[in-house]
């Protein structure tokens, strides 16, 4: 069945495709930040930052959370694909719908606390301070793009995986 096919991919390509479009909006900035020269101050802000983003988004949001359960989504399209799930597979794999009434609570209000952060960040005027936080931004979002391939491969190829979907 070719959905069985096209809907994994679809929604890891989505999914993936989301998270490198902010790392690939955000590096420039980050880069150009740490270019045009930071105090000593401003170095252990973006270190102290880095170690907090690499721990709370790329450790604990995305390797214990969001990338297991992401690619038992995506292990899920593989095996009850429908035209709806493919259509929408992005969607489905970051758990807006066919999914528990939590995990829709939580990547609703995930979405919209993102928003919200990514409208304060770009109230910042300096340069050099959106790029330490950014800095930060990137270094999670990278940890767990590559924390979400890891998963996938091992959910698209170990014959049993320990991790839910979380569908009803």
């Amino acid at each position: 069945m070719l959905q069985r096919i096209i809907a994994p991919i679809w929604g890891l390509a989505g999914v993936l495709w989301l998270l490198g479009f902010a790392i690939y909006r955000l590096t420039p900035v980050a880069v150009n930040a740490i270019k045009e020269g930071l105090t000593a101050f401003q170095w252990v802000v973006l270190v102290v930052w880095a170690l907090f983003m690499a721990v709370a988004e790329g450790y604990r949001g995305f390797q214990k959370k969001f990338s297991p359960r992401t690619a038992a989504r995506v292990r899920y399209l593989r095996d009850h694909p429908n035209w709806l799930r493919t259509l929408l597979a992005p969607a489905f794999c970051m758990g807006y719908f066919h999914s528990n009434k939590k995990t829709k609570i939580v990547s609703i209000c995930l979405t919209v606390g993102i928003f919200l952060l990514v409208m304060l960040v770009r109230l910042i005027k300096d340069d050099t301070w959106r790029g330490i936080i950014d800095f930060g931004v990137v270094l999670g979002l990278t940890w767990g793009v590559v924390s979400l391939l890891v998963y996938v491969f091992l959910a698209l190829t170990k014959k049993e995986f320990a991790h839910s979907p979380e569908t009803p």
